[in-house]
């Protein structure tokens, strides 16, 4: 298999991660752990085993102003966008998550064009307008409750406070890449996000009965550390070195399929046809807010 092969094989593995996420960290809360220590959970196991892979590697100084930066990268990336999406979770369900986290793209594209000045065509805001009108259609029409779900209005709002923050770490982040080494980033991010969720998330964490947790709950906590945290990043890094950042950027739509298989197999979640209608202007419109104007012969 050549290096491309693998590395689309190492996207796709990251997405169907993310996919089974959606559902597997649902079943852990509230009943295991809340969404605050859960993420307490995930940023200190990820942190500690990114510090571990980090002696691995040639030491890199930090220049003093980018500091700020890595700072507000760790409150976007893995403080606001995690809390905010496990929040989502414990309010509203698998399915749903994954359908408006595809806002992202969206999302990322009016950023781009508030800090980056990049231009946004009529065609970009049609698709625009779709996007943001699939994930109001949720909000707005979808169910406001079912089992193990009490607030899915809440939770998918939610959800787009998490794919705007995340889209905003993704701006803030890109002079960093430039500059650093991936596994020194992660390092620090993390770093910074366990100091930012310590006093976020310790009382949930602190109420887990660790003691007494059975099977089932410990190998879906560490798929959550280990898995969703650790082992997509590292596909996603190996990734780049073969494709395009846009490229991997689209694996973002096979998560709502994945995720959306997933639950349904799992019978936690069911497709309406409401849900189907809104993931369907969803996508359209990220396809079009995404697409890249022809150059003229």
């Amino acid at each position: 298999m050549n290096a491309r092969a693998l590395a689309l094989l190492a996207a796709t593995g990251a997405s169907a991660i993310y996919g089974a996420n959606h559902t597997i960290a649902k079943g852990l809360m509230p009943d295991v752990i809340g969404p605050y220590g859960f993420i307490l959970l995930r940023v200190s196991g990820a942190g500690l085993l990114f510090w571990l892979l980090s002696f691995l590697f040639p030491h890199e100084k930090i220049d003093r102003k980018d500091l700020w930066r890595i700072i507000a990268c760790a409150f976007f990336g893995m403080v606001l966008n995690m809390n905010m999406f496990f929040q989502g979770l414990e309010l509203s369900t698998p399915i749903n998550s994954s359908v408006v986290i595809t806002l992202a793209p969206v999302l990322l594209l009016i950023l781009s064009a508030v800090f980056l000045k990049e231009k946004i065509t009529l065609l970009k805001t049609l698709g625009i307008g779709l996007g943001l009108g699939g994930a109001l259609l949720l909000i707005l029409f979808g169910a406001k409750s079912q089992p193990n779900a009490p607030n899915i209005p809440l939770g998918n709002f939610l959800f787009i406070i998490n794919a705007a923050s995340y889209s905003v770490y993704l701006i803030m982040v890109k002079p960093l890449v430039a500059k650093y080494s991936s596994i020194t980033l992660m390092k620090l991010f993390f770093l910074f996000a366990i100091l930012m969720n310590l006093p976020i998330g310790w009382e949930q964490f602190s109420e887990v009965a660790w003691a007494s947790l059975g099977f089932s709950e410990v190998w879906k906590l560490c798929f959550v550390v280990i898995g969703t945290t650790v082992l997509t990043y590292l596909f996603n890094i190996y990734a780049l070195k073969q494709l395009s950042p846009s490229t991997i950027g689209a694996f973002i739509y096979l998560q709502p399929v994945l995720a959306s298989v997933f639950a349904i197999l799992a019978g936690v979640d069911a497709m309406t046809p409401l849900r189907f209608g809104a993931a369907a202007l969803i996508f359209i419109g990220v396809f079009l807010s995404t697409r890249k104007p022809k150059t003229a012969l």
